[in-house]
Order: structure tokens, then C-alpha cells, then sequence
């Protein structure tokens, strides 16, 4: 067993990588490590999984872990098409986990012509690879994003989701699609897992938990959109990753191909109770600047993980008082991104 890891430098990717290396699972990350934010931020998650900045700088080419003998990465990028099927060709994967993307809601307002190429143009370079060699199983992440402005809640696989309110949102609605297409073309295995909202050690600088933080012991205000009359299905990132790899081993079942799973917590947070959280840890109050709802956002999040629970017996097992906790004692020692 092989699998491919890409954007193995972003949050969950290094995560995952960490897990299934130290479970002695032999492992090829792969990220373009580009500047959306903090590179710094990147290269640190690489050295913590054993991968010197040094040697990822100098040239493309496959860099062996200090740490894990059994993981190894390269910097390239899901959209270099003849790379990315060199890699493949040589490499002769069994299991393909799609992190890659370029990530953020708002973002994609600003900048849409950076999604459109990794995560469409990325995409469909991934499941042609797959296809062409002949990979058991691809997982790839879409979001709960796709939902968009859902009334109906909690959020269920069998909801209707083409009203995405983002770019963002439509690519990864759009990633699901591909999927199933290529899985009912060419038989090719696929599960999709739609994220719900991320949080922990190594987190990304763009993301409410880093910015609240950051924001609060520098003594400035922190953004509180909707006049904090939000709500998110805050998930911890090792419960994130224990569900993956669980699915990594889960075929589809029986004629059905692709398929598609929330992964979340199933406990929506009210967003000022998340923000009380992040306090009490620091120990330090927040001075809030309550702002209108941005465009492309949404109120509450909320993940039904039943399927996922029954397909690979999924249950969340991190409370968000032990989440925000480990966090911010990271956080507390990590540079300043």
C-alpha cells in the first residue's frame, strides 16, 4: 500500500501525513507551498514531519524524512500536469488522498482565476491520473461549503446543494461531480468528505481561531462578523484525521462508486462561545468589533455524520473546551505566523 498525500504542507495534509508515517504506512506528500499565506508557516509543518526548507528550496525532487524513513515529499503542483503523471508513472501509488486546493471563501471573491486552476484544473489532473493508473481508492476533500445558505439543518448528504453562495463553494460542489462521473466512466473508487470547520495545532493564519488569538494578545480587535450571530460545527483536527484514515481502507460499497460524507462534529458552536473559549485559555478579554455578514458566508454549519458513523464508525471525540485548549497551547509557544 502507497499513498499519495497532496498539499501534505496545509493543515490537514501534514496532519494526516504525521498519522499514517508513524503508523508505518509509506507515504509521498506532495504541495506547491504557495504564498495564500505564511510560507514560514508551511516549511515549519514540513520540518516538525522531518522535511528540511533547505532541501525542499533547492530543486524538484523527492526528499526523504529525517523522522519517518518511510515518508518522503517533493514540492510540485497538482495543476503541472506532466509532473504530477511522472509521479505517478514511477511512484505506482495504491491510494490517492486529494487535499490540494486553493482554500477560503472570501478569498475566492478576490482572486477566482487561482481556484478555477487548482481546484478545477488540479482536479480533474488527479482523477486522470488515477484513472490512467489504475489507483484503488481516491479520497479528496470538498466542504461544507457546498451547503451554502441550507435552512435545513443538520446539514445531510441527501440535501440538495446546487446553490453554492462562493466560488469557493461551487468548485468543491463542482469536485464532487467530476468524482462521480470518473467513478461511473471508469470504475475508479471515490469518496468525497466534506469538511466542516477545522481547528487545531498548526492551523491555518486565515481561519477565525489563529486570527482571534493572534488578534487578542497583541491587544487588538478582533472581527466578529454577523454581530456574532453565527454558528459552526467546530471539529478538532485529530478527529478530522482519524476519519480520513479510517476511509482510506473504506471502499465505496458495493455497486455504488462514489460517494460522498459529511465529516464534522455534529455540535454546532455559537460563535461567541467559541470566542469566550479562546479567552479564558489566553486569559485575556477580547475587544470585539461586531460587522455585518460578509458576502459568500453563511450563518450556521451544522454536519449530520451518521453515514459516515455507520460506514466507518466515525464519532468525534474532542469537546471544544479540550480543542481550544490544545490550540492555544501551541499557539502560546508557535512563532507568530
Amino acid at each position: 500500500m502507497k499513498i499519495l498525500v497532496t498539499g501534505a504542507a496545509g493543515f490537514i495534509g501534514f496532519h494526516l501525513v504525521e498519522e499514517l508515517a508513524s503508523n508505518g504506512y509509506e507515504v509521498i506528500g506532495i504541495d506547491n507551498i504557495n504564498n495564500y499565506y505564511n510560507v514560514d508557516l508551511k516549511y515549519d509543518r514540513l520540518a516538525e514531519i522531518g522535511i528540511e526548507r533547505c532541501l525542499v528550496e533547492k530543486d524538484e525532487q523527492l526528499i526523504t524524512s529525517k523522522i519517518y524513513p518511510n515518508f518522503c515529499f517533493i514540492k510540485t503542483d497538482i495543476t503541472d500536469f506532466p509532473n504530477l503523471e511522472s509521479l505517478f508513472k514511477e511512484e505506482k501509488f495504491t491510494h490517492v488522498v486529494n487535499l490540494a486546493a486553493q482554500a477560503g471563501v472570501r478569498y475566492s471573491i478576490e482572486n477566482p482565476h487561482a481556484y478555477v486552476q487548482s481546484n478545477l484544473v488540479g482536479f480533474v489532473n488527479i482523477l486522470e491520473c488515477c484513472r490512467h493508473y489504475k489507483i484503488d481508492h481516491l479520497l479528496y476533500a470538498s466542504s461544507s461549503s457546498v451547503y451554502g445558505a441550507n435552512s435545513k439543518i443538520p446539514f445531510s448528504e441527501i440535501d440538495r446543494v446546487d446553490h453554492p453562495v462562493s466560488l469557493y463553494a461551487a468548485t468543491k460542489k463542482s469536485n464532487e461531480l467530476m468524482a462521480n462521473t470518473y467513478s461511473h466512466l471508469y470504475n475508479l473508487p471515490t469518496t468525497g468528505l466534506r469538511f466542516f470547520t477545522v481547528y487545531g495545532p498548526w492551523g491555518r493564519p486565515d481561519m477565525a481561531p489563529m486570527l482571534f488569538a493572534n488578534a487578542i494578545t497583541k491587544g487588538e480587535p478582533i472581527k466578529v462578523f454577523n454581530n456574532g450571530d453565527m454558528e459552526r460545527d467546530f471539529t478538532y483536527i485529530d478527529d478530522i484525521v482519524e476519519g480520513i484514515t479510517k476511509c482510506i481502507l473504506a471502499l465505496p460499497e458495493n455497486d455504488k462508486k462514489a460517494v460522498v460524507y459529511n465529516i464534522g462534529n455534529s455540535k454546532p458552536v455559537k460563535l461567541m462561545d467559541f470566542i469566550s473559549c479562546i479567552e479564558k485559555e489566553l486569559d485575556i478579554k477580547a475587544e470585539k468589533k461586531f460587522m455585518p455578514m460578509q458576502d459568500g458566508d453563511v450563518k450556521r454549519t451544522w454536519a449530520d455524520t451518521s453515514a459516515l458513523e455507520k460506514r466507518v464508525k466515525y464519532k468525534p471525540k474532542t469537546n471544544l473546551n479540550e480543542g481550544v485548549a490544545h490550540f492555544i497551547k501551541w499557539f502560546k509557544i508557535s512563532p507568530k505566523y
